[in-house]
This record gives structure tokens, C-alpha cells and sequence, in this order.
């Protein structure tokens, strides 16, 4: 018989990381890193913890960000501007593996918590700055909230219609932030397993905002101009775009060369002179003639219904999506399908979550664990860190703890 192999652990089992964050950026990564199995001890303001707890009360009396950003985690409070506080973070980060912190700009350096400073005194220690803008150029010390980075970066002016440019549904600015936070944690504790030495990771969420818009950058600065904003249409390939259904759906297509447009004229639109037609046989010439393209592509769909539409499309290997709104997503079928769903514990009661994008077969199932109350470790880790009963309870009467 074939021995039954033990599942692989967590590839971050054994991590330990400090993260005094806020908001999404730096939290969003901190949270890759918990799935994956590093004990993450998340250091929190006193007056209400980190702010993205207080955003709304949208999951259950919670706040659907801090949900999101931060199941996992370990929930400490303290005052740091308390010397006797800031000794507390000091302590934990000399027993770390990592250390992350998107504090406003300059507000690291002063508490002596930036990642030149920890890393100076811990050469193990990998510490992440994550910014706004980065640590220096005129903009270092401009507030970067995730609408305004979108603006700054480019993002807002090639999304939305030609009339109206508008920012991403997302946070997107956080999240390209924390993804590459996330990464560069990863590739600096690959370093350090070769070396024996951590180090700073930087990362700037305009930086990172920028990155992702390479092809628009690509085409503004090699081709003189930016690609216009179309909507869900593409600006160079037709037809491709969404379109209304007659039951009320809209259903996207691409169609991407002129193969398949052949077989979308003859079995979809059910019009095959089309693929000869001058007008349309060539993307180039469905582009020029972008307005009556679509009319065609939108009078064959409006006598289907959604459902009907997709058949059609697929059966004649077209690229299709339905156009889903958010409640739509959560009961999405390809999801539930792949049982891509999880409970998450948390102060208000179980809530659904997704499990991590990043799977392991064959290791040990992503560490969904639950969302912390503020402070709700803050004891146990003041012990952990060789803190006496008298000292604990000193801290907490002098409002350094809770």
C-alpha cells in the first residue's frame, strides 16, 4: 500500500509578525500572511482601534472593511505615544519575523518604528513601510487616501464613459499596495532563509497603483495617446462590450479576431453574409463601424433572454460573462461549486467569507481564523512578553492598555 503523506503545514507556520496599521493597505497584507499561517499581533489605538472599524456596521455590527482585512489577527491596544506603551511594541518586535506599519508619514520615525531604525537593531527582522507617496519627492508628505491615489495615478481618467471619468468600485490604490507589501514580505523571507539577514521593504501605493496601469501608460507614452474610456466596450476591439437581454440581463461578449466573429454572425446573429460584409469582416473595420456593429449584436440579443443569450454565445465559443451584481456574487455558482466558501468566528457571531485565492493542495487548509475584538489579546500578550500581573494591571489603570 502507498503510504497516506501528511499534509504539508502552512508554509508560514512558525511567523511571527507586528503590524501597527489602519485602514486596508497594510492590514490587507498582514491578512495574506495570517491565512497562510503566521501569527500576526495587530497593535491598535486605544479610542476606538483602527479606524477602519468604524467605517460602517454593514457586517452584522461590524464594519465590512475590518472584517475583510483582518480575520486572524491577535488585538492588542496600547498608547504609544506612553513610553511604557511604545516599550510593549518594542519588546514584540525583537521576538518578530516581521514587522509592517502604514502609520501618516513620519509618524514611523518618530516612534522609532520605521523600518531603517528596527531593522538597524534587529538584522533579521524584515520591516515594511508602506506610504502614500513614498518616503521622499514633494508629495511625501501629502495624505494618499485610495480615491486619491486612483486620481494621481491615472486610474480614474481611463475608467468610466467618455463623458465621465470615475474612480474604481474598489480600493484599488490599498490593494495594489498591500498585494506587493504581501510579495515583498514573502520574497525578503526567502532572502533571509539564504543570507541569515532581513531588511526594509518599501512600498508605495502610488508606485504600485502605477504598475498596474502599464498597458494605458504603455500606450499613452509609445503611441502619443491614452486608450479612451469606453465603459465596458474595449477601445480597439469590436464587438466588445455589454448588452441587454430581453428579460431585463445584459450579457458581455468579446469577440477577439475574425474567426470568431464569423461564427458569432452566422450563429448568433444568425445574419452569415455579415462575415464577408467589408463593413465587418475585419476587427478594423467592426471598429470604424463600431455604432451599427453593435446595433446588429444588440437586436439579436434583445430577443433572448440571459440565460438563452449565454447558451447561444458559448455554444458558438464566444467569450461571455453575465453582468452580476454583488448579491449575485455571493451566490455565484462557480463559487459554491468549488466550495470556495467558509465561516469566519467573529465578536458579532459567524460570517461568510472567502477562502484565500492562493491554494495548496495538498497542505493544510488556509488559517481563516476569527475577527478580533479591540484588545481582545492584549492581556495574553503583555504576559507573553514577561509582563507581571502588577505591570498589566498598572497599564490598564493608566489608560496604556485596555
Amino acid at each position: 500500500m502507498i503510504p497516506r503523506m501528511q499534509p504539508l503545514p502552512l508554509p508560514l507556520e512558525g511567523i511571527t509578525v507586528v503590524a501597527v496599521e489602519q485602514a486596508v493597505a497594510a492590514p490587507f497584507a498582514t491578512r495574506q500572511l495570517a491565512d497562510l499561517g503566521a501569527r500576526v499581533i495587530k497593535v491598535e489605538r486605544l479610542d476606538g482601534g483602527d479606524f477602519a472599524r468604524g467605517y460602517d456596521t454593514a457586517a452584522g455590527g461590524l464594519a465590512s472593511h475590518f472584517v475583510w482585512c483582518n480575520r486572524g489577527k491577535e488585538s492588542v491596544a496600547l498608547d504609544l505615544k506612553d513610553p511604557r506603551g511604545l516599550d510593549v511594541v518594542r519588546r514584540l518586535v525583537a521576538g518578530a519575523d516581521v514587522f509592517v506599519q502604514n502609520l501618516a508619514q513620519g509618524a514611523a520615525a518618530r516612534l522609532g518604528l520605521d523600518a531603517a531604525t528596527l531593522c538597524a537593531a534587529h538584522p533579521r527582522l524584515i520591516a515594511v513601510d508602506i506610504s502614500g507617496y513614498g518616503s521622499s519627492g514633494p508629495y511625501a508628505d501629502k495624505r494618499a487616501y485610495d480615491m486619491l491615489v486612483q486620481c494621481e495615478a491615472g486610474l480614474v481618467s481611463v475608467t468610466g464613459t467618455a463623458e465621465r471619468p470615475v474612480k474604481a468600485g474598489i480600493p484599488a490604490a490599498d490593494i495594489a499596495a498591500a498585494m506587493y507589501a504581501f510579495s515583498g514580505v514573502l520574497a525578503a523571507l526567502v532572502r533571509r532563509g539564504t543570507t541569515g539577514r532581513g531588511g526594509p521593504v518599501e512600498v508605495a501605493m502610488l508606485d504600485a497603483l502605477a504598475e498596474w496601469m502599464g498597458h494605458p501608460l504603455h500606450h499613452a507614452m509609445h503611441g502619443g495617446t491614452a486608450p479612451a474610456r469606453t465603459g465596458l466596450a474595449h477601445a480597439v476591439i469590436a464587438p466588445y462590450d455589454g448588452y441587454p437581454t430581453g428579460d431585463g440581463g445584459r450579457v458581455l461578449l468579446s469577440v477577439q479576431n475574425d474567426r470568431e466573429w464569423c461564427r458569432l454572425a452566422e450563429q448568433v446573429l444568425e445574419r452569415p453574409e455579415l462575415a464577408r460584409d467589408p463593413a465587418y469582416g475585419t476587427n478594423a473595420a467592426r471598429v470604424e463601424h463600431r455604432d451599427p456593429t453593435d446595433a446588429l449584436v444588440a437586436a439579436a440579443l434583445a430577443a433572448l433572454t440571459a440565460e438563452e443569450a449565454m447558451a447561444r454565445l458559448e455554444a458558438a465559443g464566444i467569450a461571455c460573462a453575465l453582468l452580476r451584481d454583488v448579491s449575485d456574487v455571493a451566490e455565484h455558482p462557480q463559487l459554491a461549486a468549488r466550495d470556495r466558501w467558509r465561516e469566519v468566528s467573529s465578536p458579532v457571531g459567524p460570517l461568510r467569507a472567502l477562502l484565500p485565492p492562493i491554494t495548496l493542495p495538498g497542505g493544510e487548509a488556509a488559517r481563516m481564523g476569527p475577527v478580533p475584538a479591540l484588545g481582545e489579546h492584549t492581556e495574553a500578550v503583555l504576559r507573553a512578553v514577561g509582563m507581571t500581573d502588577d505591570e498589566i494591571a498598572a497599564l490598564r489603570r493608566d489608560g496604556v492598555s485596555a
